[in-house]
């Protein structure tokens, strides 16, 4: 029978969870390892403890969709939706767009839960094939994304965009670091290069328009087939050492053509995150060796692997944090769209500052501002902004 004190660890996991997501440029690996760093003084059984950073990491790969549409400012797992989001924002879709992502979420963790055992059975003899051919499949992926440009010259641009922010990444991710609240680069160098362009372009716009209806204009099939893809793209991240979800996600939009509209890129890679926490669990069973940032946080806090336990902590996290994108998204947008989009953009901009602050340093603030001039790229080339993913995808490909 559960404890008393795991119960409470969900219900504390899935609270942390919903702010950090909420909040802008916070990145859920990053705010994983910064719970680990102070688990050892919170009250409670080892496993409730590590529950609770389970449960927030997965929360957050639900709500963090909110800012990502709401204000163009994502996350690393979420970037490849940044644009296309706050795009039906801009359409007065909003809230379409927060149902979307809760529904490629729930999609793919329904399908993870169902997959997981038999996909793990077999990684067992794939994972060492896959990772002597990953470079190959990257760089492929990274091909892919481009020959979906409209034109040749679109397509040589966003090739050109891949190599620049390839050769960024290669340099940025090898830094040292030090931040108030952890050592990690990508609070910084996705901010700049998904979050601050945004927000630099909308200081000439006239802010978040009155937002439509919430009825979905996506068909379930579509939407089921988004969450195939996502669910096929977390497969890849829970299993192939050093692939994030922000490059699962890069994979399975390369490998979902049909699901090239912004409601597919949305529900895609929102059931990429889900699907990857679940995957991941297996992985660590299976491989003993965690391949997230919150399961790195997890056996830092040395809690025992009980697979029931787990799962039923993702479930709770997983449904909860729906229903928080669904409602608390919806107000999300009401007080953005009534607010001084001045005020919000400086607002959000400082969010962004402080995030790369906190987590890199001084360091953090160089890359920042490079990474936000890397990012203004794209949409001044007339080709779609998730070319930037090359950040991590070309480094990975073409590293040691």
């Amino acid at each position: 029978m559960v404890g008393v004190d795991v119960a409470v660890g969900v219900v504390v996991g899935v609270s942390l969870g919903s702010v950090s997501g909420l909040t802008p440029g916070v990145h859920a690996n990053a705010f994983a390892l910064a719970l680990a760093g102070v688990a050892p003084s919170v009250p409670g059984s080892s496993l409730a403890v590590g529950v609770a950073v389970l449960a927030a990491g997965v929360t957050h790969s639900f709500v963090d969709v909110v800012p990502a549409v709401s204000l163009g400012v994502p996350d690393a797992a979420m970037a490849a939706t940044a644009l296309p989001g706050h795009r039906l924002v801009l359409e007065g879709r909003g809230r379409e767009a927060l149902r979307v992502s809760a529904l490629g979420s729930l999609g793919a963790c329904a399908l993870a839960l169902v997959a997981a055992w038999p996909v793990t059975e077999a990684m067992r003899t794939l994972v060492p094939v896959l990772n002597a051919h990953l470079s190959v499949v990257l760089c492929v992926a990274t091909l892919a994304l481009a020959a979906t440009e409209r034109s040749w010259p679109h397509r040589a641009a966003a090739v050109m965009v891949a190599a620049a922010a390839g050769g960024f990444g290669a340099l940025a991710l090898d830094l040292d670091v030090g931040g108030v609240l952890g050592e990690s680069v990508l609070a910084a160098l996705f901010g700049g290069l998904f979050g601050a362009p945004v927000l630099l372009d909308a200081l000439a716009g006239d802010g978040v328009p009155p937002q439509g209806d919430a009825a979905l204009r996506s068909s379930p099939l579509a939407l089921a087939a988004a969450a195939l893809a996502g669910t096929a793209g977390g497969g890849a991240v829970g299993y192939l050492p050093g692939v994030s979800s922000g490059v699962a996600a890069v994979l399975a939009l390369a490998l979902a053509p049909g699901n090239g509209t912004d409601r597919g890129y949305l529900a895609t890679v929102s059931g990429v995150n889900t699907a990857n926490a679940i995957f991941a669990v297996f992985a660590l069973l299976a491989f003993d060796t965690p391949r997230t940032g919150v399961l790195v946080a997890y056996e830092t806090i040395d809690a025992p692997l009980v697979l029931p336990v787990l799962l039923g902590a993702v479930l709770v996290a997983g449904v909860t944090g729906a229903v928080v994108v669904v409602t608390v998204g919806d107000r999300y947008l009401a007080v953005v769209g009534d607010a001084d989009p001045t005020r919000v953009v400086a607002l959000a901009l400082v969010a962004l500052v402080l995030a790369a602050y906190t987590f890199a340093g001084v360091v953090g603030l160089c890359l920042f501002a490079t990474a936000t001039a890397l990012g203004l790229l794209p949409t001044r080339l007339g080709v779609k902004r998730v070319h930037l993913m090359a950040v991590l995808t070309l480094p990975i490909a073409f590293g040691p």
